[in-house]
């Protein structure tokens, strides 16, 4: 969407900074667990260092124009909406029970989430637009939030990440609709992910 607004291209990937450095005449990339690529002609990877300097030059940028990073972003939360995030890790003892549950989640799709249809489901086990199979699964909601359901590739865990975005009067009003959303989306996907 901001993307978009700007006329830049944007791509998704899976989750990963190995997926994430291999999108072609890459100049930003991103992950929900908060890694930056931001000089991917220099690192090929996350890099805090750079972010940082990065940041930093954007705080002196808006400094001299009389304004701070949180006027930054009140003016982008104004301009397209405010987003906030979550994660839900399920530690298994037996990786056989990640299957157990996302193969429930196939059988028994939720038709709504927090009060939030679900307007898609994107079922990675066959490979969905050019990504290769995998057990994910990505639920779209009405109102532009999403759920996406996967195993850790790295731990013996189930994840899944909360994405919301909301409107709001004002950036105050948008950020805290964006959390409560995300808060709903917990409460209403903790019981489904339970082998009991």
């Amino acid at each position: 969407m901001i993307a978009d607004a700007y006329g830049l291209p944007y791509r998704d990937t899976l989750t990963g900074f190995k997926w994430v450095s291999r999108v072609p005449n890459l100049a930003y990339g991103f992950e929900e667990a908060l890694g930056y690529l931001v000089d991917p002609a220099k690192v090929r990877d996350k890099d805090g260092v750079s972010a940082a300097v990065e940041l930093v030059a954007l705080v002196a940028e808006l400094h001299a124009a009389g304004r701070t990073l949180g006027d930054q972003l009140d003016a982008l939360a104004e301009r397209f909406g405010a987003f906030a995030s979550g994660q839900i890790s399920i530690r298994v003892t037996d990786l056989a029970d990640i299957g157990l549950i996302t193969g429930r989640l196939r059988k028994e799709p939720p038709v709504s989430l927090a009060g939030l249809a679900v307007e898609a489901v994107d079922d990675f086990r066959d490979g969905v637009d050019g990504f290769p199979p995998s057990d994910i699964l990505r639920y779209r909601l009405a109102g532009g939030s999403r759920v996406i359901v996967r195993p850790s590739g790295t731990e013996p865990k189930l994840k899944v990440y909360l994405d919301a975005q909301a409107g709001g009067a004002t950036a105050a009003a948008a950020r805290a609709e964006a959390d409560a959303v995300v808060a709903a989306l917990d409460a209403a996907l903790r019981p489904l992910l339970t082998l009991g």
